[in-house]
């Protein structure tokens, strides 16, 4: 097939009208804004969250904007409710078009204090727990031949600080899991990509948010000189998961207003 006969219609590029969408972490920040942003694009969504008023809550705004959703309980720390999740969401609609993964925690400790414990805690739920997700929903795209997929990474995947190692490195892992896991399953039609958010306001980042030193010092780093709203990662995700993107696999977009592509400590006066 040529690029000449590949016809097709801008304007529903980003039309995702007729798909389902998975959203894993759905009931709180960038989960709850990919929810609105997929139902806005005309998808119906399975909200799916271990934090079932949160996942709730989703749906009622969901319901008030007009849209068609489902709300789910799921720990992405156990496989067996991981399955569960996927065998529900399917049972839905019959299929799943897309997913967006996106619980993490994130422990800001120095490394030399954590204990085996708290590294456990944080690599099982967001690296293991990406990893059981992204494998059962995986399973299924490969069989019905079809589906796109983006993950979780983070700006710390890149650049770290002081009591970020052990987050770091799950993101890190995320961002490679994305890309191995896209060469594995692109001959079955089936897209992976991660986003790599930077400084967002959501509950995750509360303890930045509510320090007037540290949020202005975060802000400064960027080169927009700002916080995002979590609204602000709709759009990378809606075009992720849209024909927008059917080009687009096993990459990383960076949401993070240049703080990772940026020295960001000093304006040179250079003309």
């Amino acid at each position: 097939m040529t690029t000449e006969s590949f016809a097709i219609d801008y304007k529903k590029m980003f039309d995702l009208t007729g798909r389902v969408v998975l959203v894993v972490g759905g009931g709180s920040g960038i989960g709850r804004a990919a929810c609105l942003g997929v139902v806005a694009a005309g998808a119906a969504c399975v909200v799916a969250d271990i934090d079932a008023p949160g996942a709730q809550e989703t749906l009622r705004q969901i319901d008030a904007a007009g849209g068609s959703a489902v709300a789910l309980e799921a720990d992405v720390r156990s496989t067996p409710s991981v399955d569960a999740m996927v065998e529900r969401a399917w049972g839905w609609r019959g299929h799943v078009d897309a997913l967006i993964a996106t619980p993490a925690r994130n422990l800001r400790k120095r490394l030399l204090d954590y204990t085996d414990a708290e590294f456990d805690q944080v690599i099982d739920l967001n690296l293991k727990g990406t990893f059981r997700v992204a494998r059962a929903v995986g399973t299924r795209m490969k069989a019905q031949g079809r589906g796109a997929m983006v993950l979780m990474s983070s700006m710390r995947a890149y650049s770290v600080e002081p009591g970020q190692s052990i987050y770091a490195s799950t993101k890190a892992g995320i961002g490679q899991m994305a890309k191995g896991l896209a060469t594995e399953l692109a001959p079955h039609g089936v897209r992976v990509n991660a986003i790599a958010p930077g400084i967002i306001d959501t509950p995750l980042t509360a303890p930045i948010v509510g320090n007037p030193g540290w949020n202005q010092a975060y802000a400064s780093r960027t080169a927009l000189k700002r916080w995002a709203h979590v609204s602000e990662m709709a759009g990378p995700l809606v075009f992720l998961v849209s024909d927008a993107a059917s080009y687009i696999t096993a990459t990383v977009i960076h949401a993070d207003a240049g703080w990772t592509a940026i020295d960001g400590r000093y304006d040179p006066p250079v003309a």
